[in-house]
């Protein structure tokens, strides 16, 4: 099958850490939000990938050839940000097979190693959620065919959330179906929705099945983030520390990267360091430090801090970005 991931976003709710990196590309319980996405694909048939890139597209780019050198992959830049239906049509010259979209900005359980032997005519993952109206949902039968697809409903309609796993077989009739999107000028809220194009298959006929989901974390704000961060971090077993501390107690579940430093310090539970990072004299709980944080004589906890941050002082509660410093001393 062909992967098709959209990455062109601002980021703008994680602000300030995405003026310098795309969302993707920001740390999660031990690797990128990209990065945990990509593994989910592993044995899972796919032949090649197609990133929508814009925004601080090089980076991905870059980390993609780096971290996985062997993966068939291809870039297409969405110049004009018309919405995610308008992203996913950019790649139509790809793709020549069944494919899978997967929006990164989300982690799921979705279990995808079947996709290729379903019956339907695609398949579709929701999770039950308490607040419809932030989501895209479907309404479906008894036997979980979806009638209906309904972007940020106003109203109620359904709590099955679309969690942003999709699987179409029929790749000619999605495309076709945002084309019309497009030339009917169908927008929902200003933008052209995928819920929208998949809402024409329906009408034409296309059996997609809805899949709920367990698990189904968002990583779009920095709550959203920790929350994410904490829920890998204690459903992936026992701490990972590749790292050992001098004079340092360790709370698990952590991660902790290969090359950190760490004295005189207390980190956990759900502490993650990237590569590099520097933790002295320092008390951390429910914090995530990109790669060569420098963190000293202070506590933290529900804290970001960027790559090459510097923080320094008294207890706080922080949202730092790259290369920022901040000392309270």
């Amino acid at each position: 099958m062909h992967v098709i991931i959209p990455v062109a976003g601002y980021g703008t709710r994680l602000r300030p850490h995405t003026y310098t990196k795309p969302k993707p590309l920001l740390q999660v319980a031990g690797n990128t939000v990209l990065g945990h996405i990509l593994d989910m694909l592993e044995g899972v048939g796919v032949n090649e990938v197609t990133f929508i890139v814009g925004y601080l597209g090089e980076q991905v780019r870059e980390y993609v050839a780096r971290s996985y050198p062997t993966l068939k992959v291809n870039y297409v830049d969405q110049v004009e940000r018309k919405g995610q239906a308008h992203a996913i049509y950019l790649a139509r010259e790809y793709v020549h097979e069944p494919v899978l979209i997967l929006f990164a900005d989300t982690i799921s359980n979705a279990g995808l190693a079947d996709l290729s032997s379903s019956t339907y005519d695609g398949v579709i993952y929701t999770k039950q959620v308490e607040d419809p109206r932030r989501f895209g949902v479907v309404t479906t039968d008894e036997a979980h065919v979806i009638q209906r697809f309904v972007e940020k409903p106003e109203e109620w309609v359904s709590d099955q959330a679309v969690i942003g796993v999709y699987y179409v077989k029929d790749y000619d009739m999605l495309f076709r179906a945002i084309e019309r999107l497009m030339e009917e000028n169908i927008q929902t809220k200003g933008e052209f929705f995928l819920a929208d194009a998949l809402q024409l298959m329906v009408q034409e006929g296309a059996r997609l099945e809805a899949r709920t989901v367990e698990v189904w974390e968002d990583c779009g704000t920095p709550e959203a983030l920790l929350q994410t961060n904490r829920y890998m971090l204690e459903h992936s077993g026992a701490a990972t520390i590749a790292s050992e501390g001098e004079n340092s107690v360790i709370i698990p579940p952590v991660y902790i990267a290969a090359n950190v430093r760490i004295s005189n310090s207390v980190i956990g539970p759900f502490v993650s360091l990237a590569e590099g990072c520097e933790v002295r004299d320092a008390i951390l709980r429910d914090t995530i430090a990109d790669s060569d944080a420098i963190i000293e004589d202070t506590m933290l906890s529900e804290s970001l801090i960027g790559h090459g941050a510097v923080v320094r002082g008294r207890y706080r509660k922080l949202n730092v970005g790259d290369s920022s410093e901040v000392d309270f001393q």
